[in-house]
């Protein structure tokens, strides 16, 4: 996959995901939507007690109200039979600090209320059908057994600015990494190849013109021992130090190419430049 199409896909999980947050009562925790209406709760959340509501879906005024305690009072209402607006409108006439929606059905899956947020001045989340049955069983009413913490979207931005930055060190990471491996097989690559002489160096080399002898026979230091192929007269030949002759048009490239010293008895060609 693409880095640009990775981006892409994150930002769209980013924008389209639903909210998400937490709620606490004790030591249990469970995930909550956030309402698309109304305040939402920020900083480091809220605590107060929780209370079910009477009647239950709280679809006509409820008639347990908060109480005149010195904290802050949540009540729990089912799903159903009205709109969330109404229920939550019922629990802020009710004298509520915040409303907690659960589900009625079971469902894999949170969703965030949706509704006009004119006249709801209270913070309202969405649970699951077990959530809000575990709360309501274990609620007791008492000041601050019940947190709201602050909701997932506040970070959002930071989230997708980290999971760039962290892609972004991912690349860097990899092409430092190929960029390194690149440059180790290159430097054995020139750490392994055959030593050679300068072409300037080569060419400081004594040279003649043969010019063949009379004699008898075939003669082994009148051959080339590169090409294997008789001197003729004219050929310009290369005298290497050792004294062995060959043609210039085989010992340079071999010396240039190949190797430093004399393909004959393998002495090095000692020379400064």
């Amino acid at each position: 996959m693409s880095p640009r199409r990775f981006l892409l896909l994150l930002l769209a999980a980013a924008v389209f995901r639903p909210s998400a947050a937490l709620i606490r009562l004790g030591a249990t925790s469970f995930l909550d939507a956030p309402a698309r209406f109304g305040p939402q709760v920020t900083g480091d959340g809220i605590c107060g007690s929780l209370r079910a509501a009477d009647p239950a879906n709280a679809c006509a005024p409820i008639k347990s109200s908060a109480g005149k305690g010195p904290g802050m009072a949540f009540v729990l209402i089912a799903r159903g039979n009205c709109s969330f607006e109404d229920k939550v409108l019922a629990a802020q006439e009710a004298g509520f600090d915040a409303a907690v929606v659960y589900d009625d059905e079971e469902k894999s899956s949170l969703f965030s209320m949706v509704g006009d947020s004119e006249d709801i001045h209270i913070p309202a989340v969405f649970v699951s059908k077990i959530a809000g049955e575990t709360l309501k069983k274990f609620a007791k009413g008492e000041d601050g057994e019940c947190c709201i913490n602050s909701s997932m979207d506040e970070t959002a931005g930071t989230v997708l600015v980290m999971s760039f930055v962290s892609l972004v060190v991912i690349i860097s990471v990899l092409a430092s990494f190929l960029f390194a491996r690149n440059c180790r097989l290159l430097r054995h690559g020139v750490d392994n190849r055959p030593p050679y002489i300068k072409k300037h160096v080569v060419e400081k080399l004594p040279r003649s013109v043969y010019k063949a002898q009379c004699s008898s026979g075939n003669n082994f230091d009148e051959a080339c021992a590169i090409c294997l192929e008789d001197y003729d007269n004219g050929d310009m030949l290369r005298l290497l130090p050792c004294k062995h002759e060959f043609h210039m048009a085989c010992i340079d490239p071999w010396l240039t190419k190949w190797g430093t010293f004399c393909p004959v008895c393998k002495l090095e060609v000692i020379t400064s430049e």
